[in-house]
């Protein structure tokens, strides 16, 4: 398998985050979303959008002259408005969460091989549900590994919420997703043939979410890559983006995972060279 942390798919590159090329700037962002006036406008756009998207489908329901196949039509929109609007509080909420100063990792021991194959099929629901049959979800044959101990959790936060910037992204053609495992780290990636690798580079970049949303008016984007980056820098981690193809999306994050042996101790004081790390970097190219 090739050194999926050194090498993006389409590039043809073979560029390390320590060589010229890619410039790493400090992603222990001060943004804090609870402050730009720009989210918050967003937020209540798209709030009021999904609210009259579910009152509307409602009153359609309740006519006696649907059939089951309208029927389930309008049950669909309206649980797929309530799904992304939950996803929206969500992130929203959890990145003023950090925002307040008070997260701590949660390390565990992990099956991070058999952990993936269920997200993985998790999206493949996803897919399945919204009917998005020209989108193919793509894994590589990824490394076996031993059981790690890393904060899964929020490890599978993030990878779902790169998961959902290349679905929104990537309207027709393939989201492959992977890993690999070395030195005691462990790098993410979340690729795809669609669209938004400029939009996702300035998001990712930036530290004035205003300017940035008056480039690109995505809400959902500014504040789902927002929260990635403060999750990855929780956990001591680094992130970087990569264009794979002509304006695909090829977004890498690094964690530290200690291998768990027989009789390992979870106790985060035994570990504190995870929790007490550098603040994270993202690697732009």
């Amino acid at each position: 398998m090739r050194n999926l942390t050194l090498q993006t798919t389409g590039s043809g590159s073979d560029n390390t985050d320590n060589k010229v090329g890619i410039r790493k700037v400090d992603v222990s962002t001060n943004i804090n979303m609870i402050n730009c006036p720009t989210i918050l406008t967003g937020i209540s756009h798209e709030v009021r959008t999904h609210m009259n998207a579910i009152v509307a489908f409602s009153y359609l329901m309740n006519r006696n002259s649907n059939n089951d196949a309208e029927r389930e039509e309008f049950s669909n929109q309206i649980l797929s408005s309530c799904e992304q609007l939950i996803g929206l509080l969500d992130n929203f909420l959890d990145s003023a969460i950090i925002e307040s100063g008070k997260q701590t990792t949660d390390l565990k021991i992990f099956k991070l091989t058999s952990g993936l194959d269920e997200l993985l099929a998790e999206f493949r629901d996803i897919l399945k549900r919204e009917g998005l049959q020209d989108v193919v979800l793509v894994t590589e044959n990824c490394p076996d590994t031993t059981d790690v101990i890393i904060d899964s959790d929020r490890v599978f936060r993030v990878i779902r919420i790169l998961f959902q910037n290349a679905l929104q992204n990537t309207k027709s053609g393939y989201i492959k997703i992977g890993y690999d495992y070395r030195n005691e780290k462990i790098t993410f990636y979340v690729l795809d043939s669609g669209q938004g690798y400029f939009k996702c580079k300035e998001f990712l970049h930036t530290e004035d979410l205003n300017e940035s949303l008056a480039k690109y008016n995505d809400t959902v984007s500014a504040i789902n890559i927002t929260l990635a980056k403060k999750i990855i820098s929780i956990l001591g981690g680094s992130v970087w983006i990569e264009c794979n193809g002509l304006t695909g999306t090829g977004i890498y994050f690094s964690v530290p995972a200690k291998e768990a042996t027989e009789g390992s101790d979870i106790n985060i004081n035994k570990f504190k060279s995870l929790t007490r790390l550098p603040m994270p970097m993202v690697c732009m190219r």
